[in-house]
Protein backbone atom coordinates (compact mmCIF):
# COMPACT_ATOMS: atom_id res chain seq x y z
CA UNK A 1 0.00 0.00 0.00
CA UNK A 2 1.47 3.36 -1.02
CA UNK A 3 0.55 6.49 0.87
CA UNK A 4 1.61 10.10 0.50
CA UNK A 5 5.17 10.42 -0.69
CA UNK A 6 7.88 11.25 1.82
CA UNK A 7 9.57 14.60 2.06
CA UNK A 8 13.01 14.48 0.40
CA UNK A 9 15.74 14.38 3.05
CA UNK A 10 18.60 15.81 1.00
CA UNK A 11 19.19 17.83 -2.14
CA UNK A 12 20.16 14.58 -3.86
CA UNK A 13 16.84 13.01 -2.85
CA UNK A 14 14.98 16.03 -4.22
CA UNK A 15 16.90 15.95 -7.48
CA UNK A 16 16.07 12.27 -7.89
CA UNK A 17 12.37 12.89 -7.29
CA UNK A 18 12.29 15.78 -9.76
CA UNK A 19 14.07 13.62 -12.34
CA UNK A 20 11.43 10.92 -11.94
CA UNK A 21 8.63 13.44 -12.43
CA UNK A 22 10.23 14.72 -15.63
CA UNK A 23 10.55 11.17 -16.89
CA UNK A 24 6.89 10.47 -16.12
CA UNK A 25 5.91 13.54 -18.15
CA UNK A 26 8.11 12.47 -21.06
CA UNK A 27 6.54 9.01 -21.04
CA UNK A 28 3.05 10.48 -21.08
CA UNK A 29 3.99 12.78 -23.94
CA UNK A 30 5.50 9.91 -25.89
CA UNK A 31 2.24 8.00 -25.43
CA UNK A 32 0.21 10.93 -26.75
CA UNK A 33 -1.13 11.82 -23.27
CA UNK A 34 0.50 15.22 -22.80
CA UNK A 35 -1.54 16.92 -20.01
CA UNK A 36 -0.36 20.37 -21.10
CA UNK A 37 -2.28 20.02 -24.38
CA UNK A 38 -5.59 19.88 -22.52
CA UNK A 39 -7.21 23.32 -22.73
CA UNK A 40 -10.46 22.90 -20.81
CA UNK A 41 -12.26 20.81 -18.21
CA UNK A 42 -15.95 21.19 -17.43
CA UNK A 43 -16.03 21.55 -13.64
CA UNK A 44 -19.63 21.17 -12.51
CA UNK A 45 -19.25 21.67 -8.75
CA UNK A 46 -16.76 22.27 -5.94
CA UNK A 47 -15.84 20.02 -3.04
CA UNK A 48 -17.64 21.85 -0.25
CA UNK A 49 -20.80 22.20 -2.34
CA UNK A 50 -20.93 18.40 -2.69
CA UNK A 51 -20.68 18.04 1.10
CA UNK A 52 -23.26 20.76 1.75
CA UNK A 53 -25.73 19.31 -0.78
CA UNK A 54 -25.06 15.60 -0.24
CA UNK A 55 -28.70 14.60 0.31
CA UNK A 56 -29.67 16.03 -3.08
CA UNK A 57 -26.51 14.88 -4.89
CA UNK A 58 -26.12 11.33 -3.61
CA UNK A 59 -25.85 9.03 -6.63
CA UNK A 60 -25.67 12.00 -9.03
CA UNK A 61 -22.85 12.47 -11.54
CA UNK A 62 -20.43 15.33 -10.89
CA UNK A 63 -17.20 16.64 -12.37
CA UNK A 64 -14.61 18.06 -10.00
CA UNK A 65 -11.06 19.30 -10.56
CA UNK A 66 -8.20 20.21 -8.28
CA UNK A 67 -4.81 19.32 -6.91
CA UNK A 68 -4.19 15.79 -5.62
CA UNK A 69 -2.93 16.19 -2.05
CA UNK A 70 -3.01 12.54 -0.97
CA UNK A 71 -3.06 9.14 -2.64
CA UNK A 72 -3.33 5.62 -1.23
CA UNK A 73 -3.04 2.75 -3.70
CA UNK A 74 -4.48 -0.61 -2.65
CA UNK A 75 -4.10 -3.06 -5.52
CA UNK A 76 -7.10 -2.73 -7.81
CA UNK A 77 -8.60 0.25 -5.95
CA UNK A 78 -7.25 3.49 -4.54
CA UNK A 79 -8.26 6.61 -2.68
CA UNK A 80 -7.05 10.12 -3.37
CA UNK A 81 -7.87 13.53 -2.00
CA UNK A 82 -8.61 16.44 -4.34
CA UNK A 83 -8.20 20.05 -3.14
CA UNK A 84 -10.03 22.85 -4.96
CA UNK A 85 -11.03 26.44 -4.24
CA UNK A 86 -13.56 25.57 -1.56
CA UNK A 87 -11.83 22.72 0.26
CA UNK A 88 -11.10 19.07 -0.42
CA UNK A 89 -12.91 15.82 -1.05
CA UNK A 90 -12.02 12.18 -1.23
CA UNK A 91 -12.31 10.19 -4.45
CA UNK A 92 -12.49 6.42 -4.79
CA UNK A 93 -10.66 5.24 -7.89
CA UNK A 94 -11.01 1.58 -8.98
CA UNK A 95 -9.46 -0.19 -11.95
CA UNK A 96 -12.74 -1.81 -12.96
CA UNK A 97 -14.46 1.58 -13.10
CA UNK A 98 -11.93 3.71 -14.99
CA UNK A 99 -10.26 1.01 -17.09
CA UNK A 100 -6.99 -0.84 -16.79
CA UNK A 101 -4.86 1.60 -18.80
CA UNK A 102 -6.24 4.67 -17.06
CA UNK A 103 -5.74 3.04 -13.67
CA UNK A 104 -2.17 2.16 -14.56
CA UNK A 105 -1.57 5.84 -15.37
CA UNK A 106 -3.33 6.98 -12.18
CA UNK A 107 -1.01 4.88 -10.01
CA UNK A 108 1.93 6.86 -11.44
CA UNK A 109 0.42 10.29 -10.73
CA UNK A 110 2.17 12.36 -8.07
CA UNK A 111 1.07 14.46 -5.14
CA UNK A 112 0.58 17.96 -6.55
CA UNK A 113 -0.73 16.82 -9.94
CA UNK A 114 -3.95 18.51 -11.01
CA UNK A 115 -6.72 16.05 -11.85
CA UNK A 116 -10.22 16.14 -13.24
CA UNK A 117 -12.53 13.46 -11.86
CA UNK A 118 -15.91 12.52 -13.25
CA UNK A 119 -18.02 10.20 -11.13
CA UNK A 120 -20.99 9.91 -8.79
CA UNK A 121 -21.44 11.11 -5.23
CA UNK A 122 -21.56 8.51 -2.47
CA UNK A 123 -20.67 7.92 1.16
CA UNK A 124 -18.06 5.34 2.17
CA UNK A 125 -18.57 2.67 4.85
CA UNK A 126 -16.78 5.00 7.29
CA UNK A 127 -19.27 7.78 6.47
CA UNK A 128 -17.02 10.02 4.40
CA UNK A 129 -18.68 11.85 1.52
CA UNK A 130 -16.72 11.01 -1.63
CA UNK A 131 -16.77 10.86 -5.40
CA UNK A 132 -16.69 7.41 -6.99
CA UNK A 133 -14.57 7.98 -10.08
CA UNK A 134 -15.65 6.86 -13.52
CA UNK A 135 -13.06 8.91 -15.38
CA UNK A 136 -9.77 10.44 -14.21
CA UNK A 137 -8.00 13.04 -16.36
CA UNK A 138 -4.53 14.43 -15.72
CA UNK A 139 -4.90 18.17 -16.37
CA UNK A 140 -1.45 19.36 -15.32
CA UNK A 141 1.71 17.56 -14.23
CA UNK A 142 3.46 18.94 -11.14
CA UNK A 143 7.20 18.87 -11.78
CA UNK A 144 8.07 20.22 -8.32
CA UNK A 145 7.63 18.60 -4.88
CA UNK A 146 5.23 20.16 -2.39
CA UNK A 147 6.23 20.50 1.28
CA UNK A 148 5.48 17.45 3.40
CA UNK A 149 1.83 17.64 4.43
CA UNK A 150 2.09 17.07 8.18
CA UNK A 151 4.77 19.71 8.69
CA UNK A 152 3.34 22.09 6.13
CA UNK A 153 4.99 25.29 4.94
CA UNK A 154 5.99 27.18 8.08
CA UNK A 155 9.05 29.22 7.06
CA UNK A 156 7.58 32.72 6.79
CA UNK A 157 10.18 33.96 4.32
CA UNK A 158 9.41 31.10 1.91
CA UNK A 159 5.68 31.51 2.52
CA UNK A 160 5.79 35.18 1.46
CA UNK A 161 8.09 34.55 -1.51
CA UNK A 162 6.17 31.51 -2.75
CA UNK A 163 2.62 32.53 -1.91
CA UNK A 164 1.32 30.06 -4.50
CA UNK A 165 2.70 27.17 -2.38
CA UNK A 166 1.50 28.85 0.82
CA UNK A 167 -2.05 28.95 -0.56
CA UNK A 168 -1.88 25.26 -1.44
CA UNK A 169 -0.49 24.06 1.88
CA UNK A 170 -2.19 26.38 4.39
CA UNK A 171 -5.96 26.54 4.18
CA UNK A 172 -6.14 29.36 6.73
CA UNK A 173 -4.00 31.51 4.42
CA UNK A 174 -6.39 30.95 1.55
CA UNK A 175 -9.30 31.85 3.81
CA UNK A 176 -7.56 35.11 4.80
CA UNK A 177 -7.30 36.21 1.19
CA UNK A 178 -10.85 35.16 0.40
CA UNK A 179 -11.91 37.38 3.31
CA UNK A 180 -9.72 40.20 1.99
CA UNK A 181 -11.60 40.08 -1.30
CA UNK A 182 -14.90 40.09 0.61
CA UNK A 183 -13.81 43.14 2.64
CA UNK A 184 -13.14 45.15 -0.51
CA UNK A 185 -16.36 43.98 -2.16
CA UNK A 186 -18.32 44.87 0.99
CA UNK A 187 -16.83 48.38 1.07
CA UNK A 188 -17.74 48.91 -2.57
CA UNK A 189 -21.31 47.72 -2.09
CA UNK A 190 -21.78 49.95 0.96
CA UNK A 191 -20.46 53.07 -0.75
CA UNK A 192 -22.23 52.39 -4.04
CA UNK A 193 -25.51 52.01 -2.16
CA UNK A 194 -24.81 55.33 -0.41
CA UNK A 195 -24.51 57.15 -3.72
CA UNK A 196 -20.72 57.26 -4.04
CA UNK A 197 -19.13 56.92 -7.46
CA UNK A 198 -15.96 54.89 -7.88
CA UNK A 199 -13.27 56.65 -9.93
CA UNK A 200 -9.64 56.16 -10.94
CA UNK A 201 -6.84 58.70 -10.70
CA UNK A 202 -3.18 58.71 -11.86
CA UNK A 203 -0.48 56.62 -10.20
CA UNK A 204 2.33 58.43 -12.01
CA UNK A 205 2.28 62.06 -10.85
CA UNK A 206 4.42 65.16 -11.17
CA UNK A 207 3.72 66.14 -7.55
CA UNK A 208 3.31 63.36 -4.97
CA UNK A 209 1.12 65.17 -2.44
CA UNK A 210 -1.75 64.52 -0.07
CA UNK A 211 0.23 62.85 2.72
CA UNK A 212 3.41 63.14 4.76
CA UNK A 213 5.60 60.54 3.04
CA UNK A 214 8.70 60.20 0.88
CA UNK A 215 7.81 59.11 -2.67
CA UNK A 216 9.40 56.68 -5.11
CA UNK A 217 10.85 58.49 -8.11
CA UNK A 218 11.01 57.41 -11.74
CA UNK A 219 11.66 58.87 -15.19
CA UNK A 220 9.28 58.96 -18.14
CA UNK A 221 11.42 58.62 -21.26
CA UNK A 222 8.79 59.71 -23.79
CA UNK A 223 8.42 63.15 -22.20
CA UNK A 224 11.89 63.22 -20.63
CA UNK A 225 10.33 64.11 -17.28
CA UNK A 226 10.88 62.92 -13.74
CA UNK A 227 7.72 61.59 -12.12
CA UNK A 228 6.73 60.04 -8.79
CA UNK A 229 4.54 57.16 -7.75
CA UNK A 230 1.58 58.55 -5.85
CA UNK A 231 1.63 58.53 -2.06
CA UNK A 232 -2.04 59.42 -1.72
CA UNK A 233 -5.28 59.74 -3.70
CA UNK A 234 -6.38 63.01 -2.16
CA UNK A 235 -5.51 65.88 -4.45
CA UNK A 236 -6.99 64.37 -7.60
CA UNK A 237 -10.17 63.25 -5.87
CA UNK A 238 -10.72 66.76 -4.51
CA UNK A 239 -10.32 68.11 -8.04
CA UNK A 240 -13.34 65.94 -8.90
CA UNK A 241 -15.34 67.51 -6.07
CA UNK A 242 -14.50 70.88 -7.63
CA UNK A 243 -15.81 69.49 -10.91
CA UNK A 244 -19.19 68.70 -9.37
CA UNK A 245 -18.88 64.97 -8.64
CA UNK A 246 -20.28 65.26 -5.14
CA UNK A 247 -19.48 61.80 -3.73
CA UNK A 248 -16.41 59.97 -5.05
CA UNK A 249 -14.11 57.21 -3.86
CA UNK A 250 -11.15 55.22 -5.09
CA UNK A 251 -9.60 51.96 -3.89
CA UNK A 252 -6.06 51.57 -5.15
CA UNK A 253 -2.39 51.09 -4.49
CA UNK A 254 -0.23 53.90 -3.17
CA UNK A 255 3.54 53.86 -2.75
CA UNK A 256 5.64 55.26 0.09
CA UNK A 257 9.42 55.00 0.24
CA UNK A 258 9.58 53.94 3.87
CA UNK A 259 10.64 51.00 6.01
CA UNK A 260 9.22 47.52 6.36
CA UNK A 261 7.64 46.27 9.58
CA UNK A 262 4.56 44.42 10.79
CA UNK A 263 2.31 47.37 9.83
CA UNK A 264 4.12 48.93 6.86
CA UNK A 265 4.78 47.82 3.29
CA UNK A 266 6.05 50.29 0.68
CA UNK A 267 3.04 49.60 -1.55
CA UNK A 268 -0.34 49.21 0.10
CA UNK A 269 -4.03 49.58 -0.62
CA UNK A 270 -5.77 52.79 0.31
CA UNK A 271 -9.43 53.74 0.04
CA UNK A 272 -10.16 57.45 -0.03
CA UNK A 273 -13.58 59.07 -0.35
CA UNK A 274 -14.79 62.65 -0.54
CA UNK A 275 -18.28 64.01 -0.02
CA UNK A 276 -19.37 67.55 -0.78
CA UNK A 277 -21.37 69.67 1.64
CA UNK A 278 -20.35 67.83 4.79
CA UNK A 279 -17.58 67.77 7.42
CA UNK A 280 -15.44 65.49 9.56
CA UNK A 281 -18.29 64.68 11.94
CA UNK A 282 -20.15 63.04 9.05
CA UNK A 283 -16.95 61.16 8.19
CA UNK A 284 -16.92 59.76 11.73
CA UNK A 285 -20.50 58.54 11.32
CA UNK A 286 -19.67 56.99 7.96
CA UNK A 287 -16.57 55.27 9.35
CA UNK A 288 -18.43 53.82 12.31
CA UNK A 289 -21.27 52.51 10.16
CA UNK A 290 -18.96 51.18 7.45
CA UNK A 291 -16.73 49.26 9.88
CA UNK A 292 -19.75 47.63 11.51
CA UNK A 293 -21.24 46.75 8.14
CA UNK A 294 -18.06 45.17 6.78
CA UNK A 295 -17.34 43.24 9.99
CA UNK A 296 -20.86 41.81 10.08
CA UNK A 297 -20.86 40.94 6.38
CA UNK A 298 -17.36 39.39 6.29
CA UNK A 299 -17.00 37.80 9.75
CA UNK A 300 -20.64 37.45 10.80
CA UNK A 301 -20.15 39.53 13.95
CA UNK A 302 -19.53 43.05 15.21
CA UNK A 303 -17.27 41.57 17.93
CA UNK A 304 -13.78 40.74 16.64
CA UNK A 305 -10.87 38.89 18.22
CA UNK A 306 -7.45 40.29 17.51
CA UNK A 307 -4.59 38.61 19.34
CA UNK A 308 -5.37 38.86 23.05
CA UNK A 309 -7.95 41.62 22.55
CA UNK A 310 -11.68 41.54 21.93
CA UNK A 311 -12.59 44.46 19.67
CA UNK A 312 -16.17 45.61 20.14
CA UNK A 313 -17.54 47.43 17.10
CA UNK A 314 -21.15 47.20 18.29
CA UNK A 315 -20.94 50.07 20.80
CA UNK A 316 -20.72 53.77 19.85
CA UNK A 317 -17.08 54.60 19.10
CA UNK A 318 -15.36 56.89 21.59
CA UNK A 319 -14.51 60.43 20.44
CA UNK A 320 -11.70 62.37 22.15
CA UNK A 321 -9.58 65.37 21.19
CA UNK A 322 -5.82 64.96 20.84
CA UNK A 323 -5.35 67.55 23.62
CA UNK A 324 -7.56 65.57 26.01
CA UNK A 325 -5.94 62.27 25.04
CA UNK A 326 -2.44 63.58 25.81
CA UNK A 327 -3.67 65.07 29.06
CA UNK A 328 -5.33 61.75 29.99
CA UNK A 329 -2.42 59.43 29.22
CA UNK A 330 0.67 61.66 29.54
CA UNK A 331 -0.54 64.02 32.24
CA UNK A 332 0.50 67.06 30.18
CA UNK A 333 -2.02 69.82 29.43
CA UNK A 334 -1.02 71.54 26.18
CA UNK A 335 -3.65 74.20 26.85
CA UNK A 336 -1.16 75.44 29.43
CA UNK A 337 1.72 75.40 26.94
CA UNK A 338 1.86 78.53 24.80
CA UNK A 339 5.05 78.34 22.75
CA UNK A 340 7.43 75.98 21.01
CA UNK A 341 10.02 76.62 23.73
CA UNK A 342 7.58 75.60 26.45
CA UNK A 343 6.64 72.50 24.45
CA UNK A 344 10.30 71.54 24.04
CA UNK A 345 10.85 71.99 27.77
CA UNK A 346 7.96 69.59 28.46
CA UNK A 347 9.40 67.17 25.89
CA UNK A 348 12.79 67.27 27.62
CA UNK A 349 11.14 66.52 30.96
CA UNK A 350 9.37 63.50 29.44
CA UNK A 351 12.34 62.27 27.38
CA UNK A 352 10.57 62.95 24.09
CA UNK A 353 13.04 63.22 21.20
CA UNK A 354 12.33 66.13 18.84
CA UNK A 355 14.04 68.18 16.14
CA UNK A 356 14.96 71.84 16.44
CA UNK A 357 12.51 72.76 13.67
CA UNK A 358 9.56 71.26 15.56
CA UNK A 359 6.74 73.53 16.69
CA UNK A 360 4.34 73.21 19.61
CA UNK A 361 1.94 71.27 17.37
CA UNK A 362 4.66 68.87 16.24
CA UNK A 363 5.61 68.14 19.83
CA UNK A 364 1.99 67.62 20.87
CA UNK A 365 1.82 64.94 18.18
CA UNK A 366 5.08 63.38 19.46
CA UNK A 367 3.55 63.17 22.94
CA UNK A 368 0.47 61.54 21.43
CA UNK A 369 2.54 58.92 19.60
CA UNK A 370 4.68 58.16 22.67
CA UNK A 371 2.04 58.09 25.39
CA UNK A 372 -1.41 57.61 23.85
CA UNK A 373 -1.49 55.33 20.79
CA UNK A 374 -0.77 52.06 22.62
CA UNK A 375 -3.85 52.58 24.83
CA UNK A 376 -6.30 52.98 21.93
CA UNK A 377 -7.33 49.33 21.64
CA UNK A 378 -11.09 49.79 21.28
CA UNK A 379 -12.34 51.88 18.34
CA UNK A 380 -11.80 55.58 18.98
CA UNK A 381 -11.76 58.81 16.99
CA UNK A 382 -8.92 61.14 18.02
CA UNK A 383 -9.99 64.62 16.94
CA UNK A 384 -8.71 68.15 16.41
CA UNK A 385 -5.04 67.91 15.49
CA UNK A 386 -2.60 70.86 15.51
CA UNK A 387 -2.54 72.86 12.30
CA UNK A 388 1.21 72.36 11.83
CA UNK A 389 0.79 68.65 11.02
CA UNK A 390 -2.38 69.06 8.94
CA UNK A 391 -1.59 71.10 5.81
CA UNK A 392 -4.76 70.14 3.89
CA UNK A 393 -7.32 70.54 6.66
CA UNK A 394 -9.79 73.30 7.56
CA UNK A 395 -9.01 75.18 10.78
CA UNK A 396 -11.44 75.11 13.68
CA UNK A 397 -13.25 78.47 13.50
CA UNK A 398 -13.07 79.02 17.26
CA UNK A 399 -9.51 77.73 17.70
CA UNK A 400 -7.36 78.26 14.57
CA UNK A 401 -4.31 76.55 16.06
CA UNK A 402 -6.15 73.27 15.54
CA UNK A 403 -8.00 71.72 12.63
CA UNK A 404 -11.14 69.68 11.97
CA UNK A 405 -9.37 66.36 11.59
CA UNK A 406 -9.58 62.93 13.17
CA UNK A 407 -7.58 59.75 13.11
CA UNK A 408 -9.41 56.49 13.74
CA UNK A 409 -7.63 53.97 15.97
CA UNK A 410 -8.09 50.28 16.76
CA UNK A 411 -5.55 48.09 18.55
CA UNK A 412 -3.23 51.07 18.92
CA UNK A 413 -3.04 51.50 15.13
CA UNK A 414 -4.14 54.36 12.95
CA UNK A 415 -6.85 52.86 10.73
CA UNK A 416 -8.13 56.00 9.00
CA UNK A 417 -7.41 59.70 8.66
CA UNK A 418 -10.11 62.27 7.88
CA UNK A 419 -10.66 66.00 7.52
CA UNK A 420 -13.05 68.77 6.98
CA UNK A 421 -11.18 69.60 3.79
CA UNK A 422 -9.45 72.95 3.40
CA UNK A 423 -11.16 74.76 0.53
CA UNK A 424 -9.67 78.24 0.95
CA UNK A 425 -7.05 78.60 -1.84
CA UNK A 426 -5.27 81.50 -0.11
CA UNK A 427 -4.90 79.57 3.15
CA UNK A 428 -3.88 76.45 1.20
CA UNK A 429 -1.10 78.32 -0.59
CA UNK A 430 0.22 79.57 2.74
CA UNK A 431 0.15 76.01 4.12
CA UNK A 432 2.05 74.74 1.07
CA UNK A 433 4.65 77.49 1.56
CA UNK A 434 5.09 76.42 5.17
CA UNK A 435 5.54 72.83 3.96
CA UNK A 436 8.20 73.94 1.47
CA UNK A 437 10.11 75.49 4.37
CA UNK A 438 9.73 72.22 6.26
CA UNK A 439 11.23 70.36 3.31
CA UNK A 440 14.12 72.83 3.09
CA UNK A 441 14.74 72.30 6.81
CA UNK A 442 15.17 68.56 6.28
CA UNK A 443 11.66 67.08 6.39
CA UNK A 444 11.67 64.75 3.36
CA UNK A 445 8.00 63.90 3.96
CA UNK A 446 6.72 67.47 3.60
CA UNK A 447 4.19 68.35 0.90
CA UNK A 448 5.16 70.46 -2.11
CA UNK A 449 3.14 73.24 -3.69
CA UNK A 450 0.71 71.92 -6.30
CA UNK A 451 -0.22 74.84 -8.55
CA UNK A 452 -2.90 72.98 -10.48
CA UNK A 453 -4.57 71.91 -7.25
CA UNK A 454 -4.50 75.53 -6.06
CA UNK A 455 -6.07 76.56 -9.35
CA UNK A 456 -8.83 73.98 -8.79
CA UNK A 457 -9.50 75.41 -5.33
CA UNK A 458 -9.60 78.89 -6.87
CA UNK A 459 -12.41 77.71 -9.16
CA UNK A 460 -14.27 76.88 -5.95
CA UNK A 461 -14.66 73.71 -3.88
CA UNK A 462 -17.71 73.30 -1.64
CA UNK A 463 -17.35 72.40 2.04
CA UNK A 464 -16.21 68.79 1.89
CA UNK A 465 -15.52 65.87 4.18
CA UNK A 466 -12.84 63.38 3.21
CA UNK A 467 -11.32 60.22 4.62
CA UNK A 468 -8.60 57.69 3.86
CA UNK A 469 -8.82 54.06 5.03
CA UNK A 470 -5.88 51.68 5.21
CA UNK A 471 -7.42 48.56 3.68
CA UNK A 472 -4.55 46.25 4.67
CA UNK A 473 -4.81 47.08 8.37
CA UNK A 474 -8.57 46.72 8.17
CA UNK A 475 -8.11 43.22 6.75
CA UNK A 476 -5.56 42.44 9.48
CA UNK A 477 -8.16 43.28 12.13
CA UNK A 478 -10.91 41.34 10.34
CA UNK A 479 -8.74 38.21 9.93
CA UNK A 480 -6.68 38.30 13.16
CA UNK A 481 -3.48 38.51 11.13
CA UNK A 482 -0.36 39.58 13.07
CA UNK A 483 1.56 41.24 10.21
CA UNK A 484 0.70 43.24 7.11
CA UNK A 485 2.59 40.69 4.99
CA UNK A 486 0.02 38.11 6.04
CA UNK A 487 -2.72 40.04 4.20
CA UNK A 488 -0.71 40.99 1.10
CA UNK A 489 -0.60 38.25 -1.50
CA UNK A 490 2.82 39.36 -2.69
CA UNK A 491 4.52 41.56 -0.05
CA UNK A 492 7.70 43.45 -0.84
CA UNK A 493 10.76 41.24 -0.17
CA UNK A 494 14.46 41.80 -0.48
CA UNK A 495 15.84 40.07 -3.57
CA UNK A 496 17.56 36.79 -2.78
CA UNK A 497 20.59 37.75 -4.86
CA UNK A 498 21.29 40.90 -2.81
Amino acid sequence: MAGQQNKPQTQEDLSALLKVRREKLENLQNEGKDPFKITKYNVSIHSQDIKDQFDALEGQEVEIAGRMMFKRVMGKASFCNIQDLKGNIQSYVARDDIGEESYKDFKKYDIGDILGIKGFVFKTKTGEISVHAKEVTLLSKSLQVLPEKHHGLTDTDIRYRQRYVDLIMNTDVKETFIKRSKVISSIRRYLDADGFMEVETPMLVANAGGAAARPFNTHFNALDEDLHLRISLELYLKRLIVGGLEKVYEIGRVFRNEGLDTRHNPEFTLMELYQAYTDYHSMMDLTENLYRHVAKEVTGSEILTYGEHTIDLSKPFERITMLDAVKKYAGVDFNEIHSADEAKKAADEHHIVYEERHTKGDILNLFFEEYVEEHLVQPVFVMDHPVEISPLTKKKPDNPGYVERFEFFINGWEMANAYSELNDPIDQRARFEAQEKEFAAGNEEANHTDEDFLNALSIGMPPTGGIGFGIDRMVMIMTNSPAIRDVLLFPTMKSLDK
